[in-house]
């Protein structure tokens, strides 16, 4: 299986949930045979070609997939959905170019709405079939509604993908039922796979001394609440600062860690400060990978209290970490944080709800470290990059079989 992907994340540059899906799922379809040619824009440096996980099987290597970075135009447009247009030239330039050195392939595969316009041309240039992976709409973001001129641009391309793509793969039921009701996608057309996390770089930390890594961040007797991600209204951050003055008036010694950036960062840098909770807030900004997981293993809970969640890969990485987790009982969090039994749920955009979840966590630490048990077995069983690829390849499988079958008009 030979497969043109697009995406308009990967490593250095990595936003959010699609970058580590797209970094992760790559390799993992490596170790199963499929070579995968990623074409991606070169936001932020990074080699223009890099080969990905060479797989040897006997001694001889198999199957290689490699990214190419792209250098985008200047952004010159009035507005972002014009400024994405333009990248996709570029993409699409290159990959027609790349058609004829490396393809054929057998399909192309495009995640989101950003990378759809050269997706598509491409699927009509070389008459290849078209998969689509939705991780998140605008009528999503938008708590249910679509207003504006741009963000009724961007619902307009997502419904144009997945009309043009031959499958949709989406990453919940949730994101499922929301890619029929916004774009009308038919049911029988969508997939659902979910996110995964590789447990392994958390489970080389359990040997490690993190107490002076800890220090860094909180008092030896805080206890550590922890979110990290983008630091947008939809993520619930605000929430989580609007909870803390109430754990700290009784008595309790907590921190509140979060790290990422966003367009929310200020505004809840400024909350923090009106509700006189500075101190107890440590707001990190950007922070590498290695540091990320070390905070993950020396959190004592990870919240996520989002008001819209596709999936939630981060709930995954707490869960994989063994760390007990707080999540909102919204969207794909509701589908992988069973409450009670891997984690807590709470009301989505309720603080009363919020400072209970955390407050049962941090009192009854055994029940806690049970559920992180229990969730760090079901990831291992449900959530391996390796059961993910083979799913996804199985799509992959239906598609050129269904292509061949069929002439193209």
């Amino acid at each position: 299986m030979k497969v043109l992907m697009l995406s308009w994340e990967y490593p250095p540059h990595s936003v959010g949930g699609l970058g580590k899906h797209v970094t992760e799922l790559i390799p993992a379809l490596a170790q199963i045979g499929v070579e995968v040619h990623l074409v991606t824009p070169r936001w932020a440096g990074g080699v223009t070609e890099e080969t990905i996980c060479p797989v040897l099987i006997d001694r001889k290597e198999r199957c290689r997939s490699i990214v190419y970075r792209v250098d985008p135009p200047p952004a010159e447009a009035p507005n972002f959905v014009a400024n994405a247009s333009q990248c996709n030239l570029a993409l699409e330039q290159f990959a027609r170019q790349l058609w004829e050195e490396k393809g054929p392939f057998d399909l192309i595969h495009v995640h989101d709405w950003l990378v759809a316009f050269a997706g598509v041309a491409l699927k009509h240039a070389f008459k290849a079939p078209l998969l689509a992976t939705i991780h998140a709409t605008e009528y999503g973001r938008g708590r249910g509604t679509v207003r504006g001129e741009v963000p009724q641009a961007i619902n307009n391309i997502e419904w144009w993908l997945t009309y043009e793509a031959w499958r949709v793969i989406c990453c919940s039921g949730f994101m499922a039922k929301e890619v029929e009701t916004a774009l009308r996608t038919p049911p029988d057309k969508v997939d659902v796979i979910p996110n995964g996390v590789d447990t392994l770089r958390f489970d080389l930390l359990a040997g490690e001394d993190l107490s002076d890594f800890r220090t860094g961040f909180a008092a030896p007797n805080e206890q550590i609440l922890f979110y990290v991600g983008r630091v947008v209204y939809e993520k619930g951050v605000h929430l989580l600062v609007e909870a803390m003055p109430r754990l700290l008036g009784r008595g309790r010694p907590v921190k509140l860690v979060v790290a990422g950036t966003g367009d929310h960062l200020n505004t809840v840098r400024q909350l923090a400060q009106t509700l006189g909770v500075t101190n107890s807030c440590y707001f990190t900004g950007f922070i590498p990978d290695a540091t990320r997981d070390r905070l993950f293993k020396v959190a004592n809970v990870a919240v996520f209290p989002s008001l819209y969640e596709p999936f939630g890969i981060v709930a995954l990485e707490a869960m994989a970490a063994r760390t007990p987790v707080v999540v909102s009982e919204i969207g794909g969090l509701a589908e992988v944080v069973q409450h009670g039994e891997t984690g807590i749920t709470v009301y989505p955009n309720n603080v009363d709800s919020l400072v209970w979840g955390i407050e049962h966590t941090l009192d009854h630490p055994q029940w806690a470290k049970q559920r992180a048990a229990q969730a760090y077995q079901m990831v291992i069983e449900q959530y391996n990059w390796n059961a993910i690829a083979t799913r996804t390849n199985a799509i992959y499988e239906r598609i050129v079989g269904e292509r061949a079958q069929v002439t193209w008009s």
